[in-house]
């Protein structure tokens, strides 16, 4: 049986982790959880860890249970995070995969190494071996989306929306879909981002972000710079905040020279920026073919 199930008492710290209370998660009172529990409990509060960029306090904290596979799979997404040892994690998790590739963890953490690392199809057949885990159907509808397989990504949670119901991860997953397949999905996902976002018991900056370009693909400017503005009241160096502030600032016709520059800083491997830079390399490359002609 799935650990992090909705019938499971690991349901409350489940979902704050995926709501992305990260904070919350780490301080989760989980004393009265039963022993069956307290692993799959301290790995989700790790990931939290993790997710907060505590990397050094993650590695010492599991460094002497490295015969733990659940914990050992921990260390190696925290050093891959780290940075420096990137090649060691993947070849780390690769073993993992070999000797307990049946082990959740192994999979989620595993596969999400992998899947950092470019290695797509090597992280979903790790991944396909799950038992039943919403957590590897979240991260694999990821993973198809990075691969730009919408159609699979969307196969994969209308499979998970029959077992599970109306799961918070579920919904979420859909809601990535919808903000690729655009149309009316683009209302759905801002329905389920905005319950979160709204709600004093489940805010945090994930949600305020998948409203705030929720917002965006449904035109409304003024609602999405709201949004924007309230996760950066909450993280002012989200990365992901900023970069879309830089998109929504883009879009009003505002200068953005000072936001990049603060992303460069904060996170100067950003995706937004990759991007950005290989576009205006193609922009200049295509640029050389043609010789402006003037008539006098």
């Amino acid at each position: 049986m799935d650990p992090y199930s909705a019938e499971g008492e690991l349901v409350n710290l489940h979902n704050a982790f995926h709501a992305g209370q990260y904070t919350a998660c780490t301080t989760f009172d989980t004393s009265a959880f039963s022993a069956s529990n307290a692993l799959p409990a301290r790995i989700l509060q790790l990931r939290a860890q993790l997710a907060l960029g505590e990397y050094d306090a993650v590695l010492s904290s599991v460094k002497s249970e490295q015969n733990v596979p659940d914990l050992a799979a921990v260390a190696a997404l925290a050093a891959y995070e780290k940075g420096g040892k990137e090649a060691e994690a993947v070849e780390r998790v690769r073993k993992l995969a070999s000797a307990q590739g049946d082990n959740l963890s192994v999979q989620l953490l595993g596969g999400t190494v992998l899947a950092r690392a470019g290695e797509f199809e090597e992280a979903l057949a790790l991944l396909a071996r799950h038992q039943g885990s919403l957590d590897a159907v979240a991260l694999i509808v990821q993973i198809h989306l990075l691969q730009n397989r919408t159609d699979l990504a969307a196969k994969e949670a209308q499979r998970a929306r029959k077992w599970a119901q109306d799961s918070l991860l579920v919904n979420l997953a859909e809601s990535w879909v919808g903000l690729r397949e655009g149309g009316e999905k683009y209302q759905q996902a801002f329905y389920v981002f905005e319950e979160l976002a709204q709600a004093p018991a489940t805010q945090a900056v994930h949600s305020l972000l998948g409203q705030a370009v929720s917002e965006l693909h449904l035109g409304r400017l003024p609602e999405a710079e709201a949004a924007l503005q309230q996760a950066e009241a909450i993280d002012g160096d989200n990365a992901d905040v900023l970069a879309n502030l830089i998109v929504l600032n883009t879009i009003l016709g505002q200068d953005t020279k000072e936001l990049k520059g603060k992303l460069a800083r904060v996170s100067p491997e950003h995706q937004f920026l990759e991007d950005l830079k290989a576009k205006s390399e193609a922009f200049e490359a295509a640029k050389t073919k043609y010789t402006p002609k003037f008539e006098v």
